[in-house]
């Protein structure tokens, strides 16, 4: 006989590891959704121009924190974005300024707004090196760019042409592979020291290819690193639910209006964070890992990151709800995941 599954769990407040939450008006529509949820949350430098030192990630923060809905307890986790230029004493003001918690490595043109990133990492190495001395981490949007790599292999290209390299050169550099989506990427991060670590996406755990391309291309699915096959995507479930401390929260949620994303060259990120913690709980119930959920969402990360789980909970329940067919963004709107369609786990106030 099948054991019932619960219709109701408690667990600690969750933190997200990786979430874009733009600026202006944009950022003012966003926030309050992770807000909502999460004690903390990892921001992401990649603006326009990018967060490339402490000074404009103070600012940054001010505005984050300036955003939020009154008596809200949430702590925005700032990042610097690695050029090839970042000079090695930007590394000391970020880690005495008490508010940067990692530096975020873009390849050069492998995401959004990500131009003016990194095209050679040699070029970072005295960087990476004072990072390492001190301890603060290196987030990693791992695939290579080189248009001959097949756009489903950049990751596992990323992997041996890149990581692996870096990881010699540096071995006590804590590193998070953001976003992994392929089995290679879990094994590696699996067999890798405790130095190493990863963030899971919840669509990359509830879909694959197919949800992007199958019965037309779907422009609000489109992701980068992208789908990939449904292999990948149970090996990333397993690897989340497994238990394994070095794996935790990143939703990855990317905020772009509507138009920005159905034209003809339609950019890159899905909006989750209306509903992340619901999303991974619908993940870990397909995977009958409910009780994995709190150590992925509200442990992982704040081991890795050197810092306490946050101090209160939150009550997720079984219920299915409709979600809505849009949401406000600044002036314009964006278009959720699922739009329209069916959660079956609704975080209760």
């Amino acid at each position: 006989m099948s054991q019932q599954k619960p219709s109701i769990i408690h667990i600690i407040r969750p933190d997200d590891w990786h979430l874009h939450i733009r600026a202006g008006e944009g950022l003012k529509s966003v926030i309050p959704h992770t807000a909502r949820q999460c004690g903390r949350a990892i921001i992401m430098p990649n603006l326009t121009p990018p967060v490339i030192n402490t000074e404009q990630a103070g600012i940054y923060r001010q505005s984050i924190l300036a955003a939020l809905p009154e008596n809200t307890h949430f702590t925005p986790l700032m990042t610097l974005y690695l050029t090839n230029d970042t000079p090695v004493e930007e590394i000391q003001k970020a880690l005495d300024c008490g508010f940067i918690a990692a530096v975020k490595l873009y390849p050069a043109g492998a995401t959004t707004n990500s131009d003016a990133g990194v095209t050679d990492i040699k070029k970072c190495y005295p960087t990476l090196e004072k990072m390492q001395e001190l301890g603060l981490p290196l987030l990693v949007h791992g695939e290579v760019t080189a248009a001959e790599i097949d756009i489903f292999d950049r990751e596992k290209r990323f992997i041996d042409d890149k990581l692996i390299p870096l990881i010699s050169d540096f071995p006590e550099l804590k590193i998070v592979f953001e976003h992994i989506t392929t089995a290679d990427a879990a094994d590696f991060v699996t067999q890798s020291s405790a130095y190493i670590a990863a963030t899971i996406t919840a669509h990359h755990l509830l879909m694959n290819r197919n949800d992007m391309l199958v019965g037309g291309i779907k422009p609000h699915h489109y992701c980068l690193p992208v789908l990939k096959r449904e292999t990948h995507r149970q090996a990333l479930l397993k690897a989340a639910a497994s238990g394994n401390n070095k794996f935790f929260m990143g939703t990855d949620s990317a905020p772009h209006s509507r138009q920005n994303k159905e034209t003809a060259c339609g950019c890159a990120g899905m909006f989750t964070a209306f509903a992340a913690i619901e999303l991974y709980a619908e993940a870990f119930d397909e995977a009958s890992s409910l009780d994995k959920l709190e150590q992925f969402s509200s442990l992982n990360g704040p081991l890795f990151y050197g810092l306490e789980a946050n101090n209160d909970m939150i009550t997720l329940q079984r219920e299915k709800w409709t979600v809505p067919d849009s949401y406000p963004f600044g002036d314009d709107q964006l278009i959720p995941l699922r739009a329209g369609q069916s959660i079956h786990w609704k975080l209760k106030s």
